[in-house]
């Protein structure tokens, strides 16, 4: 019995041993891999370069147990290989320094042929830059999934992949388009194949015929072709296949309607393909579609009422954003109850936004932005079964809109909203404080609206706010620290152009740093805000036209080494700037218009706007203003009290667009280096003392728009390189002492000319007769001059000045950031001048005073019905009027005096109702004075010096033999005494005509309308400003020449 005892304990101690052997080697199996196995991945692993040291695991013999490295459970033979960086840069993580750590680069080593169980090969968003995708990976048969996709690899994917018969996912996207394919005949051998993605590969040679191949890839259910730079595109005839992603590639191509015999697709990119044509209404009733963008390719059209009433019976996501959408959202969006995401960005939708849109329960993501979108948004809207609105909307875009009426209540119930842009419409009223119940906003853009009323307190409890815009809108009140409470993650604030007045403690601590700070408009001041030191973040800051008196204290230049915008213009900040400061490179510096004094300063950087004019700045121009920036956009020192040379260095910032010294006091010569800024749109150097002849260099500067050299001291002939600026819209000489012919190629070359001004120089000759090839142009300044001969008839065939200008167009040259040259005009009129900007394109001038032309009145000239400015006097015209000079139904101001003019004043100047400046003085008319309308408003001094002229405003009578064809003047003293009152009554009469017939056709013709009321309000402006005394002025026109703007 013992030794049974004995010999049954012994069995099970065996019994153990062995399962513990068992079990040990199963454990062996699992973690050990062969000798050759470890040795090919230690041999691979010293090809790669790791530097964070990642596969510090691949030590000792258990490599199963190795980061990135599988074995089979059964035989331990080595599987996979996963070593993708799982933070790659394309997802823009938000841990700084992961990408870095998990990257991995060096060489591939083909030791790696000796895993021959490997199926699984990943090495996905590493950096194996100038690396070419190894030929042998074609020969590890099993594999069953490979990615070397935005791995670094460049030149042409091996063909030999297509050996590898048992892949079923293929993902070789690129980068940046390094990878590239010659044929993609390869592809066909690898039969079982389930996903291919080539995103980023050049497939420009593939040939025409690709998608037949690709129809051999029967199992093929994932197509990624995404940026391939394809072409053509035949049917793809894919039954299995369910994602399938074209886009950005360019097929310029009707809609592929093929594309609706795919019905397995649940997913579909056609985005950027350049597809025109009409979008088939039969998507909507693909039974599996969840995904569908057809976004960005601009000519694609479709009702909205007829789109969205299909049934869509899964669909999650629709995107046709940058298209020709038309027609109104249907009330029957509201049934397309599985939609997470619309995005109809950039269309030309109409109407307004249905109350159904409510009972998309699902909805996170909805954009209608850059429509014509009118109406009001819903008082009301549908809502869940949960009884509420679009309880899951996270996004809510509508800017860009001509939506009006008042924000509705509902918006501000919307509880899970995350971002609200209704900027640039039309909405009004106050700003619901219901807002600031929306906790999980972190963007509110509410800008360029016309809201009125104070800004809401209750925004101050928006914890999560980010970004803030109410710019633009008609806000008043006074902001205080309560609405930033809670604002601490605020990184965007604009409340620029509004009447808000910012009512701050000077000890008072934001809870927030901002990088983008826009109070632009707002009343700051006058005091410099002194919480902006605690910000230490700002990158974006203007504080223009901001009531600020002050200077600009010490602590101010700590903390703009941060700036890319500097904006403080429009203010009255004066003293003086330091020699250096500093901003971040390339920035833009706008401190125009202000009361600064002292040297010009330079940044310590280069920058790409410098925007000085309208200051006090004194001294010379720095000498290296060119080497400190050169690479300056934009440079504006104008009105100031600059004196000495222009530096020889501006000629070396050659991507100037503007270039703007005016009114100072410069002198010396233009430096030929100026010949070199050949992006140059706008040049101005007017009003200073500068002296010499213009630059044959000037040829160079083919893309100049405007260039003005008026009043100045400039003498000799036009240089002939002139001819060469093809581009020339505005070319202003005035008040030099330039001296010659006109040369022909004015008239042959600078065909763009739309402003000709020669005026007060010494030119003679005759004038062209090739001006007629200035088609375009509309002001035509000669006077002052020593022209002889007789005005060309062919001037009538202007015909940039035979027709009406109803359009106002700003001419603004050089733009750039918001910022830009402002054209100017001067418009000589007897007794002053008015200066012309903003309503220039209105304006058809012509002078040719003050030279010696004789002959007649052209009558070709009647044909420039445009004409708003005549001026003819001063020379030795001589003949009658035409009598269709009333053709000229523009004309406001006409001067034909001290010339040798003859015959009787035409009776139809009575109906230019616009005329409010005549001068027919000292000439040889006869006859009596057209009376009635207009002509009742002139005075005496209109028409003196015609000794034969009578009748009213003279006090000459007209006798029975004037030859006015009118009735014999009675002999009795009652007549007499009857034309005595008759002459203040028709002034009377006139005067009332000359204001009422103006303001009644002006109130049809709105812009003329525009420009007639501008007038009037700038001369009423001009009378008080000679009445008053102002303690400071901020020099917007030029002065010292009392110039009226327009």
């Amino acid at each position: 019995m013992h030794a049974h005892k004995c010999i049954a304990t012994i069995v099970f101690v065996l019994l153990i041993i062995r399962s513990v052997i068992f079990f040990s080697d199963a454990t062996d199996v699992g973690t050990k891999c062969t000798r050759s196995e470890l040795e090919a991945l230690l041999n691979f692993r010293e090809g790669l370069i790791d530097p964070e040291d990642r596969l510090s695991s691949w030590k000792g013999n258990k490599c199963c147990q190795w980061h990135g490295i599988g074995c089979d459970n059964s035989t331990g033979a080595v599987n996979k290989i996963d070593l993708h960086n799982p933070y790659p840069l394309s997802y823009g993580h938000d841990q700084p320094g992961r990408y870095g750590f998990w990257n991995l680069s060096g060489e591939i080593r083909p030791s790696l042929l000796k895993l021959k169980s490997l199926t699984y090969f990943d090495l996905s968003h590493n950096t194996f830059n100038e690396n070419k995708v190894p030929e042998f990976i074609g020969f590890l048969k099993n594999l069953r999934y490979l990615n070397l996709s935005t791995a670094g690899f460049s030149g042409r994917i091996p063909q030999s992949i297509g050996n590898l018969s048992h892949l079923q996912y293929l993902d070789v996207s690129s980068n940046f388009g390094s990878l590239n394919v010659g044929s993609l005949e390869w592809l066909t051998k690898i039969w079982y194949l389930k996903h291919l993605k080539m995103t980023n590969v050049d497939l420009s040679q593939v040939g025409p015929n690709w998608s037949r191949l690709l129809n051999n890839l029967t199992s093929l259910t994932v197509l990624h072709l995404r940026s391939c730079r394809l072409s053509t595109l035949s049917p793809i005839d894919l039954p299995a296949l369910s994602d399938v992603d074209l886009s950005m590639n360019s097929f310029d191509s009707k809609f592929p309607d093929w594309i609706l015999n795919l019905t397995s697709l649940s997913s579909i990119d056609l985005s950027s393909c350049g597809f025109y044509g009409r979008v088939p209404l039969s998507l909507g009733e693909l039974p599996n579609l969840r995904y569908l963008s057809l976004a960005m390719n601009n000519n694609l059209t479709v009702s909205c009422t007829q789109l969205f009433k299909g049934s869509w019976p899964k669909i999650e996501v629709l995107d046709f954003a940058s298209n020709k959408l038309h027609g109104k959202i249907p009330a029957a969006i509201g049934n397309i109850t599985s939609l997470t995401s619309l995005n109809l960005f950039q269309n030309n939708v109409e109407g307004g936004i249905p109350g159904s849109i409510g009972k998309l329960c699902n909805l996170k993501f909805l954009s209608v932005s850059g429509n014509n979108m009118t109406g009001s948004l819903p008082e009301g809207v549908d809502t869940c079964v949960s009884n509420s609105s679009m309880p899951n909307l996270e996004r809510l875009w509508l800017t860009n809109n001509k939506l009006v009426g008042r924000l509705p209540e509902w918006v501000g119930q919307l509880g899970n909203l995350e971002e609200l842009e209704l900027d640039y419409n039309q909405l009004h009223g106050p700003i619901p404080t219901s807002l600031g119940r929306l906790q999980r906003l972190t963007s509110l853009g509410l800008g360029g609206n016309k809201f009125n009323g104070t800004l809401p307190e209750s925004f101050g409890q928006l914890s999560e706010l980010t970004n803030f815009d109410v710019s633009f809108n008609d806000l008043t009140g006074i902001v205080s620290e309560a609405h930033f409470l809670k604002l601490s993650k605020l990184t965007f604030l604009h409340l620029s152009s509004n009447s808000l007045i910012l009512h701050l403690k000077d000890d008072w601590i934001p809870p927030f740093q901002v990088r983008n700070l826009d109070l632009g408009s707002c009343q700051v001041g006058p005091s410099f805000p002194n919480w902006l030191k605690t910000q230490k973040n700002i990158n974006y800051l203007d504080l223009s036209n901001a009531s600020i008196s002050d200077s600009i204290p010490f602590w101010f230049w700590d903390m703009s080494f941060n700036l890319s915008l500097l904006n403080i213009s429009l203010n009255q900040i004066h003293g003086q700037l330091p020699s250096l400061f500093d901003v971040v490179p390339f920035a833009d510096i706008d401190l125009s218009s202000n009361l600064f004094e002292g040297p010009i300063p330079l940044p310590s950087v280069e920058v790409e706007l410098f925007s000085l004019s309208f200051n006090r700045f004194s001294g010379v121009i720095p000498y290296n203003i060119g080497k400190v920036m050169p690479n300056l956009i934009f440079l504006s020192l104008g009105s100031n009290r600059l004196s000495g040379g222009i530096p020889s260095s501006i000629g070396e910032m050659v991507s100037l667009l503007v270039i703007d010294l005016s009114n100072n006091s410069l002198t010396g010569y233009i430096p030929s280096g100026f010949g070199n800024c050949v992006y140059l749109k706008a040049l101005d150097l007017g009003y200073n003392n500068l002296s010499g002849l213009i630059p044959e260099s000037f040829g160079n500067l083919q893309l100049l728009q405007s260039l003005h050299l008026d009043d100045n001291n400039f003498s000799g002939e036009l240089p002939s390189s002139l001819k060469n600026l093809s581009s020339l819209e505005t070319l202003d000489l005035a008040n030099n002492k330039f001296s010659g012919d006109i040369p022909q190629w004015l008239g042959d070359s600078l065909t763009t000319l739309k402003i000709l001004s020669l005026r007060s120089n010494s030119f003679s000759g005759g004038i062209p007769t090739n001006f007629p090839g200035l088609s375009k142009l509309q002001v035509l300044d000669l006077a002052l001059n020593n022209f002889t001969g007789m005005i060309p008839t062919s001037l009538g065939n202007l015909t940039g000045m035979s027709h009406e200008q109803i359009i106002n167009q700003y001419r603004f040259y050089g733009f750039y950031r918001g910022i830009y040259y402002k054209e100017r005009l001067v418009v000589n009129l007897e007794g002053g001048f008015l200066q012309y900007t903003k309503t220039l394109s209105l304006v058809a001038y012509m002078d040719l005073s003050t030279n010696n032309l004789n002959g007649h009145f052209p009558i070709e000239l009647t044909k420039l019905i445009g004409l708003v400015f005549l001026n003819l006097s001063r020379n030795q015209i001589d003949g009658s009027l035409p009598d269709n000079i009333s053709n000229l139904v523009q004309l406001g101001s006409l001067d034909l005096s001290r010339n040798k003019f003859s015959g009787v004043i035409p009776s139809s100047l009575s109906s230019l109702t616009f005329l409010s400046r005549l001068n027919m003085s000292n000439n040889n008319f006869t006859g009596r004075i057209p009376i009635g309308s207009q002509m009742a408003t002139f005075g005496e001094s209109s028409f003196s010096g015609n000794p034969n002229l009578c009748g009213p405003p003279l006090r000459i009578k007209c006798g029975s033999n004037s030859s006015d064809n009118m009735s014999p003047l009675p002999k009795d003293d009652k007549v007499d005494s009857d034309e005595d009152k008759w002459f203040p009554l028709s002034i009377g009469l006139g005067f009332a005509i000359g204001i009422l017939v103006p303001w009644m056709i002006m109130s049809i013709r709105r812009p003329w309308g525009e420009t007639y009321f501008k007038f009037v309000e700038s001369a009423v402006h001009r009378i008080e400003r000679v009445r008053t005394t102002t303690t400071q002025v901020i020099v917007t026109e030029l002065d010292d020449h009392h110039s009226l703007s327009i």
